[in-house]
């Protein structure tokens, strides 16, 4: 039998129209919102009248400290929610939107791999239902109404240096970090310096993520923050009568998207943001309506646990309500070599030594999960061919050496099957003892607040706030949003701000350049290190292989 493609296996699979996966759900056909014949927007009315019913248990499904090897965060969560129906469990899987930028970029797309995916796989990694057209109209709407207010005589009194408020696009386009607009004479605008973030590192976006409603969302849209005046009042799109026309544009994108795996699992995927510089969850939306359809509701949160994991903690959690039952964390015996040094052309073969000096990065994401965040887990391997038995052996002797247990993961070959064992564990863990904690208070003062993130879960030894980020910070105070929570805006090759520093780095500094607040969303933003909104293509991007033949058919997509 030849290898066989994602997009083959997904193109082969016999799906199930999306009113009877709707069924397997429990959604009633009246929340239900067809978009052809696979994909299906659900009413979020429904959340208001499951209100009553008890929820099922939370599972995260985080990883290891990213390398170019991959770890498989996605295609283990879809796998595992297929071996938790195969165990007779009922399970909704519930993931972000992927992103436009890394499907042409580096990363491709993000609906799972081999036979743990997610499918249409094309639609979802495309277009979708709209969802990331409506959030970067409503953010561009908003930079349009701003601009146009200060070309109308700036009644508001709007400071263009002290403009904080960006375009957006959902592509990776270095050429837009900086830009100059308004060019060309007096009525095309008022030049002044501008510049572009990828749509999922758009304020709307975080916005959309963690609205529980119509209402949530257009107080939420109002009180974003969009410049200062010359006396330094800040300046909100509330001041700008935009967020009813924004809310307008997103009352659709609201709705969590209901499609379904290989397996004809339920798949609830809404929302996308990027964990290195957003809070990198699904929605809120979506995940509790999985909590109240489903007895086990798997859902992931983007890159390793000390970015996404630490915001699903901080921020999601937080302002749900809700809290995990049992964390899953992703590691290859591939990507923990790289973190031992071996070069990438070289993790094929067995190399304990490297394997050893990697195994401190997934130690380090295990003590916080257990001990920072307080909630029991397991060490989901996704298995690769080229795994020996002594490889496997010697990460389970460690993992057992701090109370937690290994699953192999064969989902990527045998799908659900290949999920049943770590399914398992999940519901084992998930009736363990829960001492689920925040990481840190949120009447902390700001620096202090990342000074914890810093030390409890980078493990760094000393943070430095550069004089521009403690003016900010002071100044974000001032207005009184200084009990917010912080997204950190951080690499998410390291658990330093340096990418370069691979495994557990010891003795390093976090420096934090700028703070941002994010007042609709209801999060403080810290800029660490190089940390850009803005991603760039590579030197061969994916794009170059993305084709469709004369009947539609799309190749290349991974």
């Amino acid at each position: 039998m030849g290898f066989k493609s994602d997009i083959e296996i997904a193109q082969e699979c016999k799906k199930q129209k999306i009113t009877e996966i709707a069924k397997v759900a429990g959604v009633p056909e009246e929340y239900l919102e067809q978009y052809g014949n696979y994909k299906a927007k659900v009413d979020y009315r429904l959340l208001k009248d499951l209100k009553d019913k008890k929820d099922g248990k939370l599972i995260l499904v985080t990883a290891i400290t990213p390398t170019p090897a991959g770890e498989g965060k996605t295609t283990t969560s879809v796998g595992l929610t297929d071996g938790l129906r195969k165990i007779g469990k009922n399970a909704i899987v519930a993931l972000r939107e992927p992103s436009l930028g890394p499907v042409f970029g580096v990363k491709g797309g993000a609906a799972g791999g081999g036979y743990a995916q997610v499918v249409p796989m094309e639609d979802i990694n495309l277009h979708f239902t709209g969802d990331f057209h409506a959030i970067g109209a409503a953010n561009n709407l908003l930079a349009a109404m701003l601009d146009n207010h200060i070309q109308q005589g700036n009644q508001l009194g709007i400071d263009v240096k002290q403009i904080t408020w960006k375009r957006a696009v959902d592509m990776n386009d270095r050429q837009l970090r900086h830009i100059i607009n308004g060019l060309g004479g007096k009525m095309q605008g008022v030049p002044r310096e501008d510049g572009f973030e990828i749509t999922v590192a758009s304020e709307v976006m975080a916005i959309l993520c963690l609205a529980s409603d119509i209402k949530d969302l257009k107080e939420r849209l109002a009180r974003i923050i969009v410049g200062y005046t010359y006396d330094g009042k800040p300046v909100t799109a509330h001041d700008l009568k935009a967020e009813g026309a924004m809310a307008a544009l997103l009352k659709d994108a609201l709705k969590p998207n209901l499609v379904q795996t290989l397996e004809g699992t339920p798949a609830f995927i809404h929302g996308g943001p990027f964990a290195n510089i957003a809070h990198g969850c699904n929605s809120i939306t979506a995940t509790k309506m999985a909590m109240k359809l489903a007895d086990y509701a798997v859902t992931e949160a983007g890159f390793a646990a000390d970015l996404g994991a630490e915001k699903f903690v901080d921020i999601k959690c937080r302002m749900a309500g809700i809290n995990p039952s049992a964390v899953v964390i992703v590691a290859t015996v591939r990507a923990l070599k790289y973190h031992g040094g071996v070069a990438k052309a070289d993790l094929n073969n067995e190399n304990l030594d490297a394997l050893s000096k990697g195994m401190p990065n997934l130690l380090q994401h295990v003590q916080n999960v257990k001990e920072v965040f307080g909630v029991p887990c397991v060490v989901a391997i996704n298995a690769f061919p080229t795994d020996t038995k002594a490889e496997l052996d010697l990460v389970e002797a460690e993992c057992k050496k701090l109370g937690v247990n290994v699953a192999l993961s064969e989902v990527w070959a045998k799908g659900g099957e290949g999920g049943k064992a770590l399914a398992e564990e999940v519901v084992r863990l998930c009736e363990q003892p829960n001492n689920f904690s925040f990481t840190y208070e949120l009447d902390q003062p700001i620096e202090e607040k990342i000074r914890t993130i810093a030390k409890r879960v980078y493990h760094a030894k000393h943070l430095l706030m550069l004089p521009a980020a403690k003016k900010k910070a002071a100044e974000i105070e001032a207005l009184g949003f200084g009990k917010l929570p912080i997204c950190m805006a951080k690499t998410q090759y390291s658990f330093s701000d340096d990418p370069t520093l691979l495994g557990a780095p010891q003795d390093f500094t976090v420096q934090v350049s700028n703070v941002k607040v994010c007042a609709g969303a209801g999060f403080i933003v810290a800029y660490t290190g190089d940390i850009m909104t803005m991603p760039g293509l590579p030197k061969v991007p994916a794009a170059e292989k993305i084709d469709v033949d004369e009947n539609g058919v799309i190749s290349g997509l991974f």
